[in-house]
C-alpha cells in the first residue's frame, strides 16, 4: 500500500468518525447540571452498611452544602484536606463558625433522612442528633467522610443493620 493510499484511508476514517459523532448528538453536548443540594435526596433501599454509609455521607454533604449555598461537589473537594478546607473557606468567604454550623446541620439532616428511610430507628436517632450537634468540626468531617466505619461499629444498635446480619 502506498503512502497516498494510507493518507486517503485515514481521511475517510476521519470523515466517518466525524459523521458518526455528529449523528449521535456530539455537536449539542451539554454537561449535566449539578444537583441542588437543598433538594431532598431519596434514599434507596439499603442493602448493607456501605450503601447506608454512602447515602448518609451524601445526605450530610447535601445538608451542609445547602446551608453554605454551594454545590455538594465543591464542598466535598473543600473538606478533603486541611489545605483544601482553607482554600474553600477563602474562595467562598466562609468563616470557621459558619462552616462548623453547616457541617453539623448536614449531619443532622443525614440522621433525619436515615431515620425516615428506616436505616436508623427513632430511639437511636434522637441521641445521635444531640451528639452530632455538639461534635467538634474535625470529627464531624471525619464522620461524614467515613460513615461506614461508624455504622459498622454501631450496627448492633442501629436496628436494620443488626437484622441484616451486618454487625
Amino acid at each position: 500500500m502506498s503512502g497516498r493510499g494510507l493518507v486517503m484511508g485515514s481521511a475517510l476514517v476521519s470523515v466517518a468518525l466525524l459523521t458518526i459523532y455528529l449523528a449521535t448528538g456530539g455537536a449539542s453536548y451539554e454537561p449535566e447540571q449539578v444537583r441542588d443540594p437543598c433538594e431532598p435526596r431519596e434514599w434507596r433501599s439499603p442493602g448493607g452498611v456501605q450503601e447506608i454509609a454512602e447515602q448518609f455521607s451524601l445526605s450530610a454533604l447535601d445538608g451542609a452544602a445547602c446551608e453554605l449555598r454551594v454545590s455538594r461537589e465543591a464542598l466535598a473537594r473543600g473538606l478533603a484536606t486541611e489545605r483544601s478546607r482553607e482554600e474553600f473557606a477563602r474562595r467562598y468567604r466562609i468563616g470557621d463558625r459558619e462552616l462548623e454550623t453547616a457541617v453539623r446541620a448536614g449531619l443532622v439532616r443525614a440522621i433525619d433522612d436515615a431515620e425516615r428511610a428506616g436505616a436508623i430507628p427513632g430511639l437511636v436517632a434522637a441521641p445521635l442528633r444531640a451528639f452530632a450537634e455538639r461534635l467538634p468540626v474535625d470529627e464531624a468531617i471525619a464522620f461524614i467522610r467515613d460513615a461506614g466505619a461508624f455504622l459498622e461499629r454501631a450496627g448492633g444498635v442501629l436496628g436494620p443493620l443488626g437484622q441484616l446480619g451486618l454487625t
